[in-house]
């Protein structure tokens, strides 16, 4: 096994684990943190159904972004849409055999890279400027785009222009995922060694070190956010928060 192999064994293993432990203890702290108050976005929903449904049209349409900035939603709704197709599509490489809705749709979807790339191009361009929103960018907002860009364009490089063994690539992950490389060091399968290809793994394996201390992490934020999954209801039921009842049987 080359030392190519060995290298990326190593930092997607890390990767993978960093990016499930920080994500689960995020996801944790969200889900023990109180909300001290009935505080949701009005209008809002006055019943369980109502707070699922909100949620789903948040989350498939970005329906708050869109009564606020249209082109910001335009761009944030064409990035993620085209993102989870992407993603969605590389199911194939951990699938053997492939799921019939991925191999239908592999071929429509390999185009929308080029939707994430100008939806991503989008964001940033608003970022650098939008005076009001370039006054507030921190560096790490820069180099999260960025750093989602070349994931984009390398992804894209590989599919349209630069080929590699797909076939291969996906060997190496299968055998990367039930641990062959611990058991059967020799069998694993060598990655190959295109430079594109090699890059893209590298910058998506930074995205997952890095997912659990971003920004990114609105993505599972969002289920926790009260002003989003409250029931609007503070006159029939009483809101009190798990510390706020300590208190009262304290006193």
């Amino acid at each position: 096994m080359s030392l190519v192999t060995w290298g990326f064994i190593v930092l997607f293993n890390v990767a993978f684990a960093v990016l499930v432990i920080g994500l689960a203890r995020k996801i944790y702290i969200f889900a023990k943190t109180p909300a001290p108050l009935k505080i949701p976005t009005t209008p809002a929903p006055t019943s369980e159904t109502g707070v699922v449904l909100r949620m789903f049209r948040e989350v498939a349409f970005f329906e708050s972004l869109f009564k606020s900035t249209k082109w910001t939603w335009l761009f944030g709704w064409v990035f993620h849409m085209s993102m989870f197709a992407v993603l969605f599509r590389h199911l194939r490489y951990f699938q053997d055999p492939v799921w019939a809705p991925v191999q239908w749709l592999s071929p429509l979807f390999q185009y929308l890279a080029f939707g994430m790339i100008i939806g991503l191009l989008g964001l940033w361009a608003r970022r650098l400027f939008v005076d009001r929103v370039k006054y507030i960018s921190a560096p790490s907002d820069h180099l999260m785009l960025l750093l989602l860009l070349l994931i984009g364009v390398s992804g894209a490089l590989t599919t349209f222009v630069a080929h590699t063994d797909v076939v291969a690539v996906k060997a190496f992950f299968r055998d990367m995922m039930v641990y062959r490389w611990i058991w059967d060091a020799g069998g694993v399968t060598r990655l190959p060694g295109d430079p594109l290809m090699l890059l893209h793994l590298l910058f998506v394996a930074a995205l997952m070190l890095v997912f659990p201390f971003s920004k990114l992490l609105h993505a599972p934020g969002v289920f926790f956010s009260p002003t989003r999954n409250q029931v609007d209801n503070p006159r029939e039921r009483r809101h009190v928060a798990e510390w706020a009842k300590r208190l009262e049987q304290q006193s």
